[in-house]
This record gives structure tokens, sequence and C-alpha cells, in this order.
């Protein structure tokens, strides 16, 4: 199998969780398989998160960590996204990341527009992984919740940027996870690393 190049965010906002033991865990299997790997914890990243406008027609300069950021994503081939479940959502501070750094000209083209409309993606040619934890049992996010959360990541964010097939981990239980769970998850992101799916 070919070295890919990955990029891995962790999008959890706290220093220590089980999000980021998870992207660890994927990132030591991937490079341990050969595979050049970067690695940005959400918490490390110094920025405003408020994009404090109603429209693109003008935005904030980027900080240098939003910059860093979309450099990793321009040089990826296959990106890896931690983050827990939050209100149905993810963490503000993930969300001010993507709000800020996902702009015109930088993920997507408004100039260029396909039949549909809808603005051409710049960040094609990139493959995703989700890595999701939550207290929501799974099937409540699935028949209840219509795994919300996970489609707004998977194709209205990631897939409008032209990241795409973008796979989805959902590990439920995690704030009181079941005796053996985590070493189980752990070992499960690992086999995803050693093979950069």
């Amino acid at each position: 199998m070919d070295a890919k190049r990955i990029y891995i965010l962790n999008g959890h906002p706290a220093t220590n969780s089980l999000n980021r033991t998870l992207a660890e865990a994927y990132a030591n299997a991937a490079r341990d398989a050969g595979h050049d790997v970067r690695l940005t914890h959400l918490c490390d990243l110094d920025f405003d998160p408020d994009y404090g406008f109603g429209g693109f027609e003008k935005h904030k300069p980027l900080e240098a960590a939003l910059e860093q950021v979309l450099q990793d994503l321009s040089w990826s081939e296959h990106l890896v996204l931690t983050t827990p479940l939050w209100w149905g959502g993810f963490p503000a501070k993930l969300k001010g990341l993507i709000d800020r750094a996902f702009l015109p000209g930088r993920t997507f083209d408004t100039r260029t527009t396909n039949w549909l409309g809808m603005p051409q993606p710049l960040l094609t040619g990139r493959t995703g992984r989700i890595i999701m934890t939550s207290d929501t049992p799974g099937w409540f996010m699935r028949w209840i919740y219509r795994n919300a959360a996970l489609r707004q990541l998977q194709d209205q964010i990631l897939g409008f940027v032209g990241i795409k097939p973008t796979r989805v981990s959902f590990f439920a239980g995690a704030s009181h996870p079941k005796s053996g769970h985590v070493e189980k998850w752990i070992s499960e992101v690992r086999k995803f690393g050693l093979t950069a799916a």
C-alpha cells in the first residue's frame, strides 16, 4: 500500500479527552504503517471563533493557526476529524474554525457552479474519516435524530468542499464507557490508521 498524507484534526476543545486519545492512536498507527501524518489539537489553536459578518463580502484576516489548518488540508490526501457530540452538534470552537477558515476561494469557489447552482469544491481528491464520540446510543442517533450531526459534517461541510467519501465511526457511551469499550475503540481506530481508512 502506498503511503498517504494524512491530516488529523482533534476537534475536542479540552486538553485531555477521549477524542485526543483516539486521534493520537490513529496517528501513531498511521506513522507505524509509513504514512506521513500531521496532527492538530483544537485546544492548541489560538483564533477568534466568531466570524462576525453576515456574508462573504468581507471577513476577518485569518490568524496563523487557521492558515496552518488550511495549509495542512491542502497538503493532505486523507482527513481524519475527531469530535464529541454536544447538544446535537459539535463544539463551538470547532464550528468556529469551520466558519472562519472554510471560505470562498480557499475551500470552495462561488464563481464556478454546477448545474444545480452549487459552488465548485476546491478540496476534491481527498477522502475523510469522522470519529465521533457521544453519550447518545447509536440506534437513537440513527432512528430518532436521523444522524443529523453526522450528515452535517459528512455532506454539508466536508462533502461540500470536496472531501469524499467520508466514512464514519460513532462511539456511544463515551462519558461512562463500559469495561473494555475504550480499548476496543482504540483498537478499531488503530486499524483505520494502519490502512489510512
